[in-house]
């Protein structure tokens, strides 16, 4: 397969950006591989074996959904492809099988293209398996069908001649902060960051990740900053997202405390003008309120000592009460009570 063909268009979401470039490491990646899938033959894996697919297998139809990471792992003659969807979105898209399996034969039809004839037509000729995946990061549950099979009708029936494959789920929002801190590593920490929390919480997530963040490597962390960038900056207005930037871009594995100090009053500073702004708004709605209510009861007041002096003049011309009461809109009472003013 042709690496650095077909560039890939910039990823819809900026979660999408984030990760896209974080899984871009193969150091994070089979951190990702070894971390959350118990199979043996994640055993088997070495990093120097695996090269990063700089191509794109999203079609147009779902361009604005998601970004995909496509990894080859080469090892004793033989190719698997590791083909990552990131599905980053806050509801769960129950086509996920069958969007796989469309990125999976367009891979497979790229190959059979790029295969010269009399080696495709040999009797020896094999496509390379495909580990399709899924990262989501929803709130909700994932309550769309692990296996291709379970989007067909009727499968059970026919179960032994229906393609199917399985795909590895990463759902960010369900392993537990012991489970992720006990990993200890980039994608973990990154997984606890992510998972939903207000953003009081970000510092101290970060105080707990300390210790991991210390033992990363200067290329690691500048990962990690770059993908702290693209989650939380689109969060923040831009005056503090300009400081955050600047926080995250002179930190470094020695100074992690004070990044996370720094980070901490930013959010506070944050929080605070927030509130501030708040309570302004508040007030100044209190004012024009008041003023709008003292507007209208002055016109309302204003609009009935007109409408009685002008029943007075027609009682002191003898003009019969029904008229009054068509001319003024006064009620028999109110006019009643004018006329005993008068002869008072």
């Amino acid at each position: 397969m042709p690496e650095n063909e077909g560039q890939p268009g910039p990823p819809h979401h900026p979660h999408d950006k984030g990760y896209k470039q974080l899984l871009s490491n193969k150091r994070v990646f089979l951190e990702l591989i070894k971390t959350f899938v118990r199979e043996e033959w994640v055993e088997t894996i070495d990093a120097d074996n695996l090269i990063l697919v700089n191509k794109s297998y999203v079609l147009q139809d779902f361009s604005e959904k998601e970004a995909d990471v496509v990894y080859r792992l080469k090892t004793r003659g033989k190719n698997v492809i590791f083909y990552v969807l990131l599905e980053l979105q806050s509801t769960v898209d129950y086509l996920i099988p069958f969007r796989l399996l469309l990125y999976m034969v367009e891979i497979w039809r790229e190959i059979y293209n790029n295969t010269l004839q009399n080696e495709r037509e040999s009797k020896n000729f094999r496509l390379p398996p495909i580990i399709p995946a899924v990262l989501y990061n929803g709130a909700g549950s994932w309550t769309a069908a692990l296996s291709f099979k379970e989007m067909l009708e009727s499968y059970r029936d026919f179960s032994g001649h229906l393609l199917d494959f399985r795909y590895l789920l990463f759902d960010v929002n369900r392993y537990s902060e012991e489970e992720l801190i006990r990993a200890a590593n980039l994608i973990a920490g990154v997984f606890l960051l992510d998972q939903k929390m207000q953003p009081a919480e970000l510092a101290g997530r970060l105080q707990k990740l300390a210790g991991v963040l210390k033992r990363l490597t200067p290329d690691e962390f500048r990962h990690f900053t770059t993908w702290l960038k693209n989650v939380v900056k689109p969060r923040v207005p831009g005056d503090f997202s300009a400081k955050i930037d600047g926080i995250l871009n002179e930190s470094n594995p020695l100074e992690v405390e004070r990044m996370i100090y720094n980070l901490e009053l930013t959010l506070e500073e944050m929080q605070q003008q927030a509130l501030l702004k708040g309570k302004m708004e508040g007030k100044l709605e209190g004012k024009l309120e008041g003023k709008l209510e003292g507007k209208l009861e002055g016109k309302l007041e204003g609009k009935l000592e007109g409408k009685l002096e002008v029943a007075k003049n027609l009682l002191l011309l003898n003009v019969d009460i029904d008229t009054i009461i068509k001319a003024t809109g006064l009620s028999p009472e109110e006019i009643n009570t004018l006329r005993k003013q008068l002869e008072n």
